[in-house]
C-alpha cells in the first residue's frame, strides 16, 4: 500500500511524505530499542513518541512511514530532521489500535 493511501485512510496531517513509498507491513511500540530491533523493514510504524529519537530510529531501521496516533505532534527538532533526511511522518488522532485496525483490515 502507498503511504498516501495510509494518509488518506488515517485523516492524517502530512508532516514529510513520500506518497509513492510502499508500506507492506506494520509495527507498533514505544519502547525505541525494541524498534530498533524488531520492526521490519519499510514498515509503518505506529507510536506516540514525537521526539528527534524517532527520526534516528526510523532511519536505523529502514522505517518506511512514521505514524504519530492519538492526536500527538511532531516537535520541532524531529519536525526538522525529518525534512533534512526524508523520514516520512503523519499524524493522526486516531488512537493506535483503531490506526492499525483501518490501515490493515
Amino acid at each position: 500500500m502507498k503511504a498516501q493511501k495510509i494518509a488518506e485512510l488515517l485523516n492524517a496531517r502530512i508532516v514529510n511524505l513520500n506518497a509513492q513509498s510502499e508500506i507492506t507491513t506494520g509495527y507498533c511500540g514505544d519502547f525505541l530499542s525494541f524498534v530498533m530491533g524488531r520492526a521490519p523493514s519499510g514498515c509503518c510504524w505506529f507510536t506516540v513518541m514525537n521526539n528527534i529519537n524517532v527520526a534516528g530510529v526510523a532511519a536505523l531501521a529502514d522505517i518506511g512511514l512514521v505514524v504519530l496516533c492519538e492526536g500527538t505532534k511532531c516537535d520541532e527538532a524531529l519536525r526538522a530532521k525529518s525534512l533534512l533526511t526524508g523520514i516520512n511522518i503523519i499524524e493522526t488522532d486516531y488512537d493506535i489500535f483503531s490506526a492499525v485496525l483501518k490501515v490493515f483490515k
